[in-house]
């Protein structure tokens, strides 16, 4: 189980860091980088659903533009409207 948790922490790093806009893949990549750690099973399969969603949205909630994010677990979005990007 170790192993799955280790290989799936690598793919969502992964797919954070590979997003298709420059900007997201900075943005969320450092917000996975800095939070991966601190999940459980869990929440690391919802940091997966949360990674399935488009850039656009992923901007948008971020810049306040929408509100919230249909589906996707409250605690991991409030994680990422806090998260603070840091070069």
């Amino acid at each position: 189980m170790n192993n799955d948790i280790e290989n799936l922490k690598k793919r969502l790093i992964y797919r954070s860091q590979y997003r298709g806009t420059k900007e997201m893949d900075k943005l969320v990549g450092s917000f996975v980088q800095s939070n991966i750690d601190k999940f459980d099973f869990y929440q690391l399969l919802e940091l997966e659903k949360f990674l399935s969603v488009d850039d656009d949205t992923l901007y948008r909630f971020y810049n306040n533009q929408i509100e919230t994010i249909k589906d996707i677990n409250s605690g991991i979005i409030r994680l990422f409207k806090s998260h603070l990007y840091q070069k």
